[in-house]
C-alpha cells in the first residue's frame, strides 16, 4: 500500500457531519472542506459542505417507481443528507435522526433494527450502528468521487467522537467505521480536542503568547443533540508548554434540538393568536422550521426577524401555507431563560421525573439548564469542594449554538457570579468556524501525527471498573454485595497495557456470562487494583456489560478458574479486557455486550 497523500478529518455529528482534509506532502498546507454530494430535493442533487445526519427510508413505490432521482448518491438502505432532513418534517416516521445519540444508549441493543424509533411495522428499520455506517460510507464515497487518485482507504483518517462517549460507545463507533470501509489504522479523537486543534492551527505559533503555564481551558461544546464539557490544562514539560486533558463531563442529551422545540412552542402560541391551532403533523414540521429560523436569527449578521412558515392543512388557508414572524430578541430571550438560567456553582441538575411512567426512547435530560450541568461539572472536576472550584482561565466555544454572541456572553457572565472578585475567563481568539472546527481539527491532528507538532495529552477520559460479587453467606431474596475493582485508570495512554494488581478472582466457565462494568469521569486519581466497597451514584455509572462464553476447563474447581485481569488500550483508543488464568496459559478476552439489559 502506498503512503497516504492526505490527512482526512471526519466529524460524525448528531445533526450534521463534515469532512475536512489537508495535504501531507506540502510544507505549509491549508485545511480544506469537502463539498459533499447529496439529494436536496426528490429530483435534485447538489454539493454542500455539511451532510445532515439524517436517513430517509423510501417507500416501495418511491424505490421502484422512480419518484426519487437518486443517481450516484443513492444508498442501498435509504437517502442520506439534506433531502432526508427535509423529510423529517414531512415524514418523521420514515426518517432516522440522532443515530449517534443512540450509540451510547445502553438500554437498547444497538445492533438491532430499531430506528426510526416507534415507526410503524411496515417501515424497514435500521440499527443505530447501520445508520452511522451509512453516513460514514456516504462521506467515504464522496471523497473517492472527488479524489479518485487518492482512495479513501489509503489515507490517514481521523474520526471524532464525543469526549463523554464511554468505551462501549467508542467501540460501536469503530464498528460502524469498519463497516463503512475505513482504513484499518484510522484514529478516534475526542471532539473537544479536535476543536482545540483547529484553534491551534488557526493561531499558529501565536498560541504560545495567549496561553501560559497554569492556565486551564474549558471547552464548552453545545451541538445539535448533546452538550459536552472538557477541561484542558496548560503545563510545563522540560521548559516547553504542553496541553493535557484533565476531565470530561457526562454525555448530556441537551442541545440545539431542544432549543428548536422550545422555539416551536413559542411560535405555536403566535399561530394561536392568528386563530390557527396546529395538528401533530404541523407541529413536527414547525419544530424543523424553527431550526432554520434559529440558525438565521443567531448568526452574527442575522436579521431582526425571520419568517416561520409551515404547510397549511385546511381549505381556508390562502396559498397553502401559514407564516408568522419570529423576532430575534424573542428568540434570544426564550433560549437564554430556558437553557442558560442563573444558578449557583453548588447547584445540580434536577432529575425528578414528571411521572412514575416514562415512554421508552433516548434518555433525554429532564433539566435543560445547561448552566446547572456546567456548575456540576466544574464543581466536581476542579475541586472536591464545590465552593472551592477552580476557575477556568479561558473558554473555547464549539457547536453551532454559539454562533450567537449573546449566548456566549451569557456563559461568560456566570463566572463572575460563581467566582466573585476574579476576572471572567477570556474567550480564545481566532476562528469562528463553529460548524467545521471539529472536522478541521481532526484533519490537523492526523497531520501532526505524521509531521510532528504540539499534541494534547489525554488517554482514556474515564476510569473503568469490573464488578466483583463478594463471597459470604447467602441471604434469601437478597443479592450478594458488589465491589468495584479499578482496571483502567483515568488517562491511560493509547498503546499501553496494565496487569491489574489484585487477589485472584474466580472466573465462571462452562456457560455464557455477563460481567458488570462501571466507569467514572470524576474519580481521576483511582489506580488499577483499587477495590471500592461502596460508591456514590454520581461517581460511578454502570455501562454496557462485558460478555464471554468460556468453555469448561479441566482444572476449574466449582465451575471457576482463578484469574487476574489485564487491560489494554489500543492505538485506536479501544479498550480490551483480558482474563489470564493463574494455573495455565489460558486467556479469555471479554467483549462488550450491547444487547438490551
Amino acid at each position: 500500500m502506498s503512503d497516504p497523500l492526505y490527512s482526512i478529518g471526519i466529524d460524525l455529528g448528531t445533526t450534521n457531519s463534515a469532512l475536512a482534509y489537508v495535504s501531507l506532502a506540502d510544507e505549509a498546507p491549508t485545511v480544506e472542506l469537502l463539498e459533499i454530494p447529496q439529494m436536496t430535493t426528490a429530483t435534485v442533487a447538489e454539493h454542500r459542505p455539511l451532510l445532515p445526519s439524517f436517513l430517509y427510508l423510501p417507500t416501495d413505490v418511491e424505490r421502484e417507481g422512480g419518484a426519487l432521482q437518486l443517481s450516484s448518491v443513492k444508498q442501498a438502505s435509504g437517502v442520506v443528507g439534506q433531502f432526508a432532513r427535509a423529510q423529517s418534517a414531512d415524514v418523521p416516521t420514515r426518517t432516522v435522526a440522532a443515530a449517534k445519540s443512540w450509540l451510547c444508549h445502553s438500554g437498547v441493543d444497538r445492533h438491532q433494527a430499531i430506528l426510526p424509533w416507534n415507526a410503524p411495522e411496515d417501515v424497514g428499520k435500521v440499527s443505530p450502528v447501520a445508520a452511522s455506517a451509512l453516513y460514514l460510507r456516504h462521506l467515504a464515497d464522496a471523497w473517492n468521487q472527488h479524489h479518485p487518485e487518492a482512495p479513501f482507504k489509503q489515507q490517514q483518517v481521523t474520526l471524532t467522537v464525543p469526549a463523554s462517549f464511554d468505551a462501549s460507545a467508542r467501540d460501536l463507533t469503530r464498528e460502524a467505521a469498519v463497516i463503512a470501509g475505513f482504513p484499518a489504522d484510522f484514529i478516534l479523537l475526542e471532539e473537544p480536542q479536535a476543536a482545540l486543534y483547529a484553534w491551534l492551527a488557526h493561531r499558529g505559533e501565536e498560541w504560545r503568547k495567549e496561553l501560559h503555564v497554569g492556565d486551564m481551558i474549558l471547552v464548552c461544546d453545545v451541538g445539535g443533540g448533546t452538550t459536552d464539557f472538557t477541561l484542558i490544562a496548560v503545563e510545563d514539560r522540560d521548559g516547553d508548554l504542553e496541553l493535557s486533558r484533565l476531565a470530561v463531563g457526562n454525555h448530556i442529551l441537551v442541545g440545539g434540538d431542544n432549543m428548536d422545540l422550545t422555539l416551536a412552542f413559542t411560535v405555536q402560541e403566535l399561530f394561536k393568536e392568528q386563530g390557527h391551532t396546529l395538528d401533530a403533523w404541523q407541529s413536527v414540521s414547525l419544530w424543523h422550521a424553527c431550526r432554520l429560523a434559529k440558525e438565521a436569527l443567531l448568526a452574527p449578521d442575522g436579521p431582526e426577524s425571520h419568517p416561520v412558515t409551515i404547510l397549511g392543512r385546511g381549505s381556508k388557508v390562502i396559498g397553502g401555507s401559514l407564516s408568522v414572524e419570529l423576532h430575534r430578541d424573542v428568540a434570544q430571550k426564550t433560549l437564554l431563560e430556558g437553557f442558560l438560567p442563573p444558578c449557583e456553582i453548588t447547584d445540580k441538575p434536577q432529575k425528578r421525573p414528571a411521572s412514575g411512567f416514562k415512554q421508552l426512547g433516548l434518555p433525554y435530560e429532564s433539566d435543560t439548564a445547561i448552566t446547572r450541568h456546567l456548575a456540576r461539572f466544574l464543581a466536581g472536576h476542579t475541586q472536591t469542594d464545590a465552593a472551592a472550584a477552580k476557575r477556568p482561565t479561558h473558554l473555547l466555544f464549539n457547536g453551532g449554538v454559539f454562533k450567537s454572541a449573546a449566548l456566549k456572553e451569557r456563559v461568560r457572565s456566570f463566572f463572575e457570579q460563581w467566582f466573585p472578585g476574579e476576572e471572567a475567563p477570556a474567550s480564545l481568539s481566532g476562528s469562528e468556524d463553529l460548524d467545521f472546527s471539529v472536522a478541521r481539527g481532526a484533519a490537523q491532528y492526523g497531520r501532526i501525527k505524521q509531521a510532528g507538532g504540539v499534541r494534547i495529552r489525554g488517554g482514556t477520559a474515564r476510569a473503568y471498573y469490573i464488578g466483583i460479587e463478594t463471597a459470604g453467606l447467602a441471604v434469601p431474596g437478597a443479592p450478594r454485595p458488589l465491589h468495584a475493582l479499578c482496571v483502567v485508570p483515568h488517562g491511560m495512554e493509547e498503546g499501553t497495557s496494565i496487569q491489574v494488581p489484585s487477589e485472584e478472582i474466580g472466573l465462571v466457565v462452562g456457560e455464557p456470562m455477563h460481567f458488570r462494568f462501571f466507569s467514572s469521569a470524576r474519580r481521576v486519581h483511582d489506580q488499577p487494583g483499587l477495590l471500592l466497597t461502596r460508591w456514590d451514584e454520581d461517581d460511578l455509572q454502570e455501562t454496557d456489560s462485558l460478555e464471554a462464553e468460556l468453555p469448561a476447563a479441566a482444572n476449574a474447581e466449582g465451575g471457576y478458574v482463578p484469574v487476574r485481569i489485564e487491560t489494554h488500550v489500543t492505538e485506536l483508543g479501544v479498550l480490551e479486557c483480558w482474563c489470564a488464568s493463574t494455573v495455565s496459559d489460558e486467556r479469555w478476552k471479554l467483549e462488550f455486550s450491547v444487547r438490551e439489559n
